[in-house]
């Protein structure tokens, strides 16, 4: 039916519409997964959004995504459903900062092909979109973030790919035990 079937799993649907300049926007939702959820970790700047911008907006595009192996996590691995930990990076105190939810698959990534957008990429072509993004919701705002450091100080965190030498990557996959452990670390269960 379309050219974008590929990136369509767990009974998608596509919704087609215009954008103000006119690009096709062609957004990809499924049926929120059950018992096979998976974790993430998601960093942004929070000079450019911060989870107050995500608390105050409540759903938005989790857009600029320029590595390939990123793109792959949220084509072929992320779903509606999934959890995340919304990740302040490049900041006097980077750390976890609070939790949403993925509210949809992994749809192109229209700033990719708009030459006004800050993640503008020439190579990149409407009708064969090589860039995703997904949308995500608020969930939580913790009281106090759990800082880089406070990660690093736990050796059951100590196999995490963001505290992994060299690692740069902006969304990476969680364990389970990953993921509950830094909740119990944020409502003051473990310290």
């Amino acid at each position: 039916m379309c050219r974008f079937a590929g990136l369509l799993r767990r009974g998608a649907y596509i919704i087609r519409g215009e954008s103000s300049r006119g690009s096709a926007i062609v957004r990809m939702r499924a049926e929120p997964k059950a018992a096979d959820m998976n974790y993430w970790l998601m960093k942004n700047e929070p000079e450019a959004f911060s989870i107050d911008d995500l608390e105050r907006v409540q759903v938005e595009p989790w857009d600029g995504i320029r590595n390939y192996q990123v793109r792959n996590f949220m084509r072929d691995e992320m779903a509606v459903g999934d959890r995340a930990f919304f990740y302040h990076s490049s900041c006097k105190v980077p750390g976890v900062v609070g939790t949403m939810e993925i509210v949809s698959e992994a749809y192109p990534d229209h700033t990719a092909w708009d030459p006004e957008a800050h993640y503008f990429d020439p190579r990149s072509d409407p009708g064969s979109p090589v860039w995703l993004m997904v949308d995500v919701r608020f969930v939580e705002k913790f009281p106090e973030p759990v800082t880089l450091k406070t990660l690093r100080s736990h050796p059951a965190l100590h196999d995490m790919r963001i505290l992994q030498r060299g690692n740069r990557l902006s969304v990476t996959p969680l364990s389970a035990e990953h993921w509950n452990h830094i909740i119990g670390i944020a409502r003051g269960r473990i310290s």
